[in-house]
């Protein structure tokens, strides 16, 4: 009875102490390794590992450097069987499909920003480093490079703590942490925001554009040089004339979409629905957007409906649904999904 009611007590103490860590491990893990699907199971498989190891926690750090070491470990597991997740302007230049013929390409994925941690601190340095462009650069770290620049640069852990939790030493942690730096981008696309109310109309021109199957409004949100991805496709473009000589027919046929004002990676993002034959709205896509004074400078445009569930969004909606409107979830103004990214 008595071992009962301690492994109870111990089972709930662990619970209490280690719950409010899962969603910055999930965002720890999703840096890791480029998709919230991969996080998310590794970071199940961590809370188990520590949860049957928790009778040996010391306590000589905290839980939450403990709980790091154990998801880093579990990511660096991972890591070594699977491939980087890329994004298809990384493998093959503009208006190429560079990955068609390889059914194993595994994509770089969206992170939903209701995934981030409510302390507002927290909230501003993890949408800084959750944005696309940066996650995606990581991943083309080696492992335990890509290990060591977040844990020192993002987490701001010493370097001894990195070296503990990486068995390494703490000169091999250095020397990793400077050619990890060395091979990031020097600065980070679309860091530098527009004042709001720029971008807001900028959103609402591109949100507009989709609800009215309008190309020429689409064409006026974009800038001249343009970036648009639609991973899992992995042809892409690299300026506004080939991606609207190739979206504009597709537009057309699509007809008017739903669209969900939603905000991703730090980002301002969309979800976009389209109708079925039964004439009700579909889950479609998932669209990240790097917004600049200029205009819409790059789109990841994710065709992945599998992603809506992530982002708190049913995969159908009602004929008659608009905004959200249907209780399924609140509906949020491109106003707000601005001021979110802005955040």
């Amino acid at each position: 009875m008595n071992t009962d009611i301690e492994d109870r007590s111990r089972d709930e103490d662990f619970a209490r102490s280690a719950e409010p860590l899962r969603r910055e491990l999930i965002g720890y893990c999703y840096r890791m390794l480029g998709s919230l699907h991969d996080a998310e199971e590794v970071v199940q498989q961590v809370y188990l590992d520590a949860w049957r190891s928790y009778d040996r926690f010391e306590g000589r750090s905290s839980l939450r450097t403990w709980m790091y070491r154990i998801a880093t470990r579990a990511s660096l597991r991972a890591l070594e069987r699977a491939r980087y997740r890329p994004r298809p302007s990384g493998l093959g230049p503009p208006g190429t499909d560079a990955g068609a013929g390889d059914s194993e390409v595994r994509w770089l994925e969206p992170f939903p920003d209701r995934l981030i941690m409510s302390d507002p601190a927290s909230v501003v340095i993890t949408r800084q480093t959750t944005r696309l462009a940066l996650v995606a650069a990581l991943q083309k770290l080696p492992a335990r490079q890509r290990a060591v620049l977040i844990l020192r640069d993002v987490l701001d852990w010493h370097a001894t703590e990195v070296a503990v939790a990486l068995e390494m030493t703490v000169a091999a942690v250095n020397s990793a942490l400077q050619r990890a730096r060395a091979q990031m981008p020097v600065t980070e696309e679309g860091l530098t925001e527009p004042i709001q109310a720029r971008q807001r109309e900028l959103l609402d021109r591109y949100a507009a554009a989709f609800e009215n199957a309008d190309v020429r409004g689409l064409v006026a949100a974009l800038t001249d040089d343009v970036t648009w991805e639609m991973p899992p496709d992995p042809l892409w473009f690299a300026d506004r004339a080939t991606t609207m000589a190739f979206l504009g027919s597709r537009m057309e046929e699509l007809g008017s979409a739903l669209v969900q004002p939603i905000s991703a990676n730090g980002q301002p993002a969309l979800a976009l629905y389209i109708r079925d034959t039964t004439g009700d709205w579909c889950a479609h896509a998932i669209h990240v957007l790097t917004v600049v004074p200029e205009g819409i400078s790059r789109v990841a445009a994710f065709l992945d409906p599998a992603l809506f569930p992530a982002f708190g969004l049913p995969d159908r909606l009602h004929p008659d649904s608009r905004g959200m409107t249907n209780g399924s979830v609140p509906a949020l103004s491109v106003e707000d999904a601005a001021e979110q990214s802005h955040s």
